[in-house]
């Protein structure tokens, strides 16, 4: 079977290509099974320090792969969405993103549809390229948003920005998703990649993988509460138990020393008994 995804692993970062160029990357179920593996292998591979997608050719994802017509989206098809028809990777690899303990960056080279968006709304951070056209076209399609994306898109642009864009499902251009806050950077085409790569190198060659791992799911879970005091009770019994971990003691060292930490903790086992998704995960 051919794959429909690609992964490369170089300096701490792991590159996840969308590989159906002739298509634009259509997402197929093969390609969500393919993500949440990646995903779930990079979150326990200690030599992954940050994740990068993008896409093969001159686009990101076009969408579903909607080859079949009107059966692509039936009850028997193997589709993004949930229900008891669908095969569990294919609906899971939304939770493979969101609870992975790596970070992710977007890289958006081309069109972004469908679920060619909703896929990067778990990632952190969205780069799109000049030029790129991004749409929740889901009602123009009789259908709703989904992969959980009526839950993470009101987190990321509000739900006046989110509703506009979902109702009317009309295209939207790079300037208009950076003024909303979707992505955080309008890169030229040929400096996208280069890009995504600074911010992942930051990233890991100055910060603790078990602090990053930790730090993306306070903010993507506590984000919605209505009061930040447990979240207060949580952090500080966080901070105690690493404040005398190794990765503090080095952290600080190296802060005086005015040179690059090299952070001895690992996601993969060093994460502290109070992180409660992970002890969820492991039951």
């Amino acid at each position: 079977m051919t794959s429909h995804t690609t992964t490369e692993i170089n300096d701490g970062m792991m590159v996840l290509t969308l590989n159906r160029p002739e298509k634009l990357n259509a997402y197929t179920a093969q390609m969500g099974d393919e993500i949440a593996l990646a995903f779930e292998q990079a979150s326990e591979n200690d030599d992954v320090r940050v994740i990068i997608v993008t896409g093969a050719g001159r686009g990101f994802c076009a969408g579903a792969d909607i080859s079949g017509g009107a059966d692509s989206f039936g009850a028997n098809a193997a589709h993004v969405f949930g229900g008891q028809s669908a095969p569990k990777a294919s609906k899971h690899f939304i939770d493979a993103i969101f609870s992975c303990k790596k970070p992710s960056i977007a890289a958006i080279n081309g069109a972004a549809v469908g679920v060619g968006i909703t896929l990067t709304l778990p990632m952190d951070i969205r780069l799109v390229a000049e030029g790129a056209k991004l749409g929740f076209v889901f009602t123009r399609r009789g259908l709703v948003p989904e992969a959980g994306s009526a839950w993470f898109l009101p987190k990321l642009v509000g739900v006046s920005q989110a509703l506009r864009w979902c109702l009317s499902g009309a295209m939207i251009g790079p300037q208009e998703a950076l003024s909303a806050g979707l992505v955080s950077d309008v890169v030229p085409g040929e400096d996208l990649l280069a890009k995504a790569h600074e911010i992942a190198r930051e990233i890991a060659e100055n910060t603790a993988p078990v602090a990053t791992a930790i730090t993306r799911q306070l903010l993507w879970r506590y984000a919605g509460e209505e009061s930040p005091m447990d979240l207060v009770g949580f952090d500080a019994a966080i901070n105690r138990k690493l404040g005398a971990s190794p990765d503090v003691a080095e952290g600080v060292q190296a802060f005086i020393e005015k040179r690059a930490p090299k952070f001895p903790g690992k996601a993969s086992s060093d994460i502290p008994a109070q992180f409660p998704w992970e002890r969820d995960r492991a039951k």
